[in-house]
This record gives structure tokens, C-alpha cells and sequence, in this order.
């Protein structure tokens, strides 16, 4: 299935007990598909992965991927600082029927160099068949993946593209100007999705999507088309909302907006913590003034 346009970094719900709401979990992804989403990325940061058992993420991924039902391409997120369990873990999603691909993020903590950081991707890359979507995320995990690392990571066959969400627009830009024909550039981040696709990356792994998916997913297809006035009245139009939903950390500030919009419980697990009440208030004003509630 082609890789391109919006996809969505989908949230965890959970119950009140702490376990995972399946109905809650259906439901979104079912309306994301029908609201015009290209693909989806269960077991993300924003899915809290790192809070979920094994059991637990096996499941969300396979449910994701049973809802999906070959609708769209889903992309099961797949980390680990340690190289041995990233492999692990991404030879367990390679047995999941209907699984288009995996993601994964910098090994975390351990700071490797660039040269540790290529041997690690390319160990995953090598132990699967799987299509492999890298994820470039130096905020949470310490460490950059620097373009010409991915441009080596890149001839690896099926290492197709990449999340960057450095929020570097110049290295994003030296990326993309020397990535090779075929491999996918995306957006990590709702803000600078104009930019990167105007450079020529492919689209978007959007926060904002759990939110307003038919919106983003309109913005980001107008801006691959080419109808730059409509992708900025959208941007425009929304960009309070994409930046609101990292007033706090991520991925508590949408869950709010979900909760207050009455698509799931606004639950997570610590170490993360819901918004505060002041934060809840200027998020449901803002729902107000786009006419979201």
C-alpha cells in the first residue's frame, strides 16, 4: 500500500482501572479511516508505548490492524534502547497478519553515535521483512539522527522513509535534497507540516489527527496537491489547537481535548499525568472558538 499523506499517531485509551479500552480503541480508529487518514501508527510516543506491556502492545497493534481491515497501511511502533530487544520486538510484529510496517525511534538513554545508531536500525531492518519506517525523535530520546546516517540506513531495501521530528527545518531540508528516489520523508510535527512537504517531503505524522482528522488530513492533501491557499487557511485556522496540544507533555494535553469532546475517558499512566485544570479550561475555550464543542 502506498505511504503518503496524514497519518495519525494514535493514542492508548484507557479505562478507569487502567486497562485498555478496546471499544474506545475501535471506535477511533474506525473514525479516523472514515474521516480520510491515509495510515496509522499505534504504540507511538503519543500511544505511551513505553507504558504498555508486551501483551498490552501486541494487542493494541493487533487491534489497530484487525479495525483497519486493509483500509489503510498501519504501522506498528516497535522501540527499544536495548538493539537485542528492538529485535525481539519487531520479529514478534512480523508474525502479525495484515501488519504493513514497523516504526522505530533512536535507542533512548544509551546516547549512541551515529555509527551506533546505524548498526542498531540495521539490525532491526535486517532480522524483518517488513517495511521499516525510522523515527527521528532527539527530544525524547537524547540523540539526533543525522542525514547522512539515514542516507546510509536509506540503502537498506526496506528501510523506506522516515518521521523526522528534530524540528531542524535545514536538516530536514539537506535530507530530503539528497534522499534517494523512493524513500519517504514525513513530517513528525503538526507545525511544520507546510514546510517539509513544500521541500518535498511526502506528508505528515500528525498529532492534531486524533483530534481533527478530517481537517488535517484535508490540509496536508492540499498541500500535496499543490492548493497552497487552502493547506494555509487550514493551517491557520488550526495551528493554536497543534500547539496547545504540547502546552503540557504529550500525550496528555489531547487526551483532554478527547475527553472533553467525549470520544474516551481522559486516563493515562504515570509517569504521565492529566493536564491541569488551568490547562483543561484554555483548551476547552479553545475547542469553543473553533467551534469543535
Amino acid at each position: 500500500m502506498e505511504l503518503s499523506g496524514c497519518g495519525t499517531a494514535l493514542v492508548t485509551p484507557f479505562r478507569g482501572d487502567g486497562a485498555i479500552d478496546e471499544p474506545a480503541l475501535v471506535r477511533l480508529v474506525n473514525s479516523q479511516i472514515e474521516s480520510g487518514i491515509d495510515f496509522l501508527i499505534p504504540c507511538g510516543t503519543t500511544g505511551e508505548a513505553s507504558t504498555l506491556s508486551e501483551t498490552e502492545w501486541l494487542r493494541v497493534v493487533e487491534l489497530t490492524v484487525q479495525t483497519a481491515a486493509g483500509r489503510v497501511p498501519v504501522f506498528g511502533g516497535c522501540t527499544h534502547n536495548a538493539t537485542s530487544e528492538a529485535v525481539a520486538k519487531a520479529k514478534k510484529l512480523a508474525k502479525m497478519p495484515g501488519l504493513t510496517g514497523i516504526l522505530t525511534a533512536n535507542p533512548y538513554y544509551n546516547r549512541p553515535g551515529q555509527e551506533g545508531q546505524y548498526q542498531h536500525f540495521r539490525a532491526i531492518a535486517g532480522a524483518v521483512e517488513l517495511p521499516i519506517l525510522l523515527y527521528n525523535i532527539p527530544s525524547r530520546t537524547g540523540v539526533n539522527l543525522e542525514p547522512a546516517t539515514v542516507l546510509r540506513l536509506a540503502q537498506i531495501p526496506n528501510v523506506v522513509g522516515i518521521k523526522e521530528s528534530s524540528g531542524n527545518l535545514g536538516q530536514i531540508t539537506e535530507l530530503i535534497a539528497q534522499a534517494p528516489r523512493g524513500f519517504k520523508v514525513f513530517s513528525g510535527d503538526d507545525g511544520m507540516t507546510l514546510p517539509v512537504i513544500a521541500l518535498g517531503g511526502v506528508g505528515l505524522v500528525s498529532v492534531a489527527s486524533n483530534v481533527i482528522p478530517a481537517q488535517m488530513a484535508q490540509m496536508v492533501r492540499a498541500a500535496m496537491t499543490g492548493d497552497w491557499a487552502t493547506a494555509r487557511a487550514i493551517n491557520c485556522k488550526y495551528l493554536k489547537l497543534m500547539q496547545a496540544l504540547f502546552c503540557e507533555p504529550s500525550p496528555a494535553p489531547v487526551k483532554a481535548v478527547l475527553a472533553l469532546l467525549g470520544r474516551m475517558e481522559e486516563h493515562l499512566r504515570l509517569p504521565m499525568v492529566p493536564v491541569t485544570a488551568a490547562t483543561r479550561q484554555k483548551l476547552q475555550s479553545l475547542l469553543g472558538e473553533l467551534g469543535l464543542v
